[in-house]
């Protein structure tokens, strides 16, 4: 529900140390995919690419085509700190809202790929430029229907992007607070339920965030208090990322990768289920537990039906 396939910010492409070798790419997102479709039976990959984060839906389109998996692109841009590129942070809410509609009901460009969701951003602390494309966003989901699947920083301020939505018009079941799983207070998850959303943990396997056993704990905690129909599972992982980091890294925090790499773990897409998933079983939740927020969550969240009402274990 939150994967990528490329990442570039913004100037990665004049730095003359890049290289990318696009074939090469291809090669590696198809293989990556396969593996997730014939062996751990994903059919559908939510890539929610911010617009000026390097988003290349004739990419998607090609890796869709050779790897037999669905792809689901967005709309939208990124948030202020690392986005919102300077001409259109000059536009106004209609006219960033209808970019975003033009690129769900005509397409992206000139490539024919409709957006199936659009994507808002928003940093620690929502931003004055931050809530004008979310109030975009709001007109754009009420004139086309389609779904919203956010960013926070740092598992920040999804609650304040609820309520922004509510006064945008915009259904709770309609949204998916992503990277929630970045705090580690439950009560912060139980306030997005709450409120009517889907809640992402949609950062697992990302150790330099927070660990895995304290995101296997949360859902743990909220599946037993009866929500697993809002808990979406993903890793936030990338087949590319063109160029370096774009914040400060640490020795010890390179030398972690490198060990991954060794390992082949670092960026592996199939860790959801070859090692998070066991955790989760570990703590109590059922493989029904499990299905239920890979696919049927998925499925209810995009088709905009109602969440069903809440049964506690």
């Amino acid at each position: 529900m939150h994967e990528h396939l490329f990442i570039a910010f913004p100037g990665a492409q004049f730095d003359p140390l890049v290289k990318f070798n696009r074939s090469e790419f291809i090669e590696e997102a198809v293989r990556r995919l396969v593996k997730l479709r014939t062996e751990h039976g994903v059919n559908t990959f939510v890539d929610p690419c911010p617009i000026e984060l390097g988003r290349d839906v004739k990419a998607m389109k090609e890796v869709s085509e050779k790897s037999g998996v669905h792809i689901v692109c967005t709309t939208g841009f990124y948030y202020e700190e690392l986005g919102l590129p300077i001409y259109w942070r000059a536009r106004a809410v209609d006219e960033i809202a209808e970019l975003y509609v033009r690129e769900i009901t005509q397409g992206i460009g000139d490539t024919g790929v409709k957006a199936g969701a659009i994507k808002v951003a928003t940093g620690a602390f929502i931003s004055a430029q931050e809530k004008k494309f979310l109030e975009s966003a709001c007109i754009a989901h009420k004139a086309t229907g389609v779904p919203i699947i956010t960013h926070t920083t740092d598992g920040c301020a999804g609650p304040e992007q609820q309520q922004l939505f509510a006064a945008g018009g915009v259904p709770a079941h309609r949204c998916l607070i992503g990277h929630s799983c970045c705090n580690v207070d439950p009560a912060y998850h139980r306030r997005i339920v709450d409120a009517g959303s889907y809640v992402g943990f949609d950062q697992i396997g990302l150790f330099y965030y927070r660990p895995d056993d304290v995101r296997a704990d949360n859902i743990a905690t909220l599946v037993r208090n009866g929500f697993r129909t809002q808990i979406m599972m993903s890793m936030d992982r990338n087949c590319c990322r063109l160029g370096k980091f774009v914040k400060p890294v640490t020795a010890a925090y390179l030398a972690k990768i490198e060990y991954l790499k060794s390992q082949g773990l670092y960026q592996a897409h199939t860790y959801l289920f070859t090692d998070f998933i066991p955790m989760l079983h570990a703590r109590g939740v059922s493989q029904s537990d499990v299905e239920s927020m890979l696919v049927d969550n998925p499925r209810r969240f995009f088709a905009g039906e109602f969440l069903p009402k809440r049964s506690p274990k």
